[in-house]
Parts: structure tokens; sequence; C-alpha cells
């Protein structure tokens, strides 16, 4: 399974939000040109997270954007749910039957690839903004990565 794009900045937004005060309302030019998100993208990713309570929108002139809950309360998994919907790792579990054997009950590859979703899901949910701030800190102690750049094998939060 690989993450979309829009999915990968709706993580990099949660976590920039989730280091900024409580009411501090960030304007999204600032989001868009700190982590490196295409403004135009940005507006379509804030929506879909508004829509499911991840961040605030406030119009005017002291508009922006906040979190919409605490940053412990935020998991990776709500992130993926709001951009692209439920976690699917084939076909046959977005419903409807589409298994082209027809065999979804009996159907050994179903079943472990059941677990992987199981898995995956569970592992996101138990992922929040507030230790991933924290793990970031840590990393950026010991200068592992810097701002905007491609990610390598060093890079990687575990």
């Amino acid at each position: 399974m690989i993450f979309n794009q829009a999915t990968d900045y709706g993580f990099r937004i949660i976590l920039f939000l989730s280091k900024q005060p409580a009411s501090k309302r960030i304007e999204a030019v600032e989001i868009s040109e700190t982590e490196c998100i295409p403004e135009r993208f940005l507006f379509k990713i804030m929506r879909k997270l508004s829509a499911h309570g991840l961040v605030k929108s406030f119009r005017g002139v002291n508009g922006g954007f906040t979190l919409g809950r605490k940053p412990e309360e935020i998991k990776m998994l709500d992130v993926v749910e709001a951009v692209e919907g439920p976690v699917f790792v084939n076909v046959c579990f977005k419903g409807n039957n589409q298994c082209s054997k027809s065999a979804i009950g009996s159907c050994v590859v179903h079943h472990e690839l059941a677990k992987l979703r199981y898995d995956i899901s569970t592992r996101l949910k138990n992922i929040d903004f507030k230790t991933l701030v924290e793990k970031e800190q840590i990393m950026k102690e010991g200068d592992v990565f810097s701002s905007c750049s491609e990610p390598d094998a060093t890079n990687t939060i575990t």
C-alpha cells in the first residue's frame, strides 16, 4: 500500500500545526512555504481535514488554521482516512464482493491481506501527533534531516 501525495501533505500539515500554540492561527502561506506544499493542494487537503474535525478554519483578517483537536488525540490513521478514506490493501476489501474468484470467504490470500490491513490500521491508530512532534525534536537534535529534502533510509522514525 502506498499513501498518495495528498496524505503525505496531510501528515505534514497536522505535524506542523501540532508544533504551534493551540490558539495561534496559522496562515495557509506559512504552512505552504514551511512544509513545501503547493498552496493549491494545501486548500484542497485542508477542506478534507476540516470536514473530519482535524483542523479548524477561520476566515477574515485574523483568519488561518488551527488543530481541531489536541495533537495527542489525532492519530496518523485519522489523517489517512480523512484524505484517502479507509485503509485497503486489496480490492476485495472494498465490499460489493469484488473478488474475481468469488472466494472471499475461502481465499487464503484474502485472509492474509486482512491480517496485514489490521496490522497497518492498528499501527497507524497508535501513532499520535504529540508523539511525532517529540520524535521529530529528538531527530533534529541529532541533525538527522533537513526541511524539504528527500527522505532516505536514515530519515525513518521507528
